[in-house]
């Protein structure tokens, strides 16, 4: 049920409710009412938990990237420490 249907519905009941009578109206009515209130604190927690995911999906992407350009630098510095050794031992067997 979207968003669309369920105002619709609550409409509806809202206006079965309103031809009751008194008596009958009352308990009902507050039932519906609490009934909305629930359902838009219900929308405001899920717009928050989906803008928290959201958050989340970035930051994950952020590390990611972080995390290979980190491996990218250490293979880097790898090879350089590798090379200087190489040199440095062809240096010492021509002396």
């Amino acid at each position: 049920m979207n968003e669309q249907d369920f105002q619709n519905k609550l409409g509806e009941l809202m206006k079965q409710i309103d031809s009751l009578p008194p008596q009958e109206r009352e308990p009902l009515a507050r039932l519906a009412e609490e009934t909305r209130d629930r359902h838009e604190r219900m929308k405001k927690t899920v717009g928050e938990l989906q803008e928290s995911l959201d958050y989340l999906r970035l930051s994950v992407k952020y590390l990611v990237f972080d995390l290979e350009a980190t491996r990218r630098e250490n293979d880097y510095l790898r090879k350089l420490i590798e090379t200087r050794a190489a040199q440095e031992d062809a240096g010492q067997e021509e002396e």
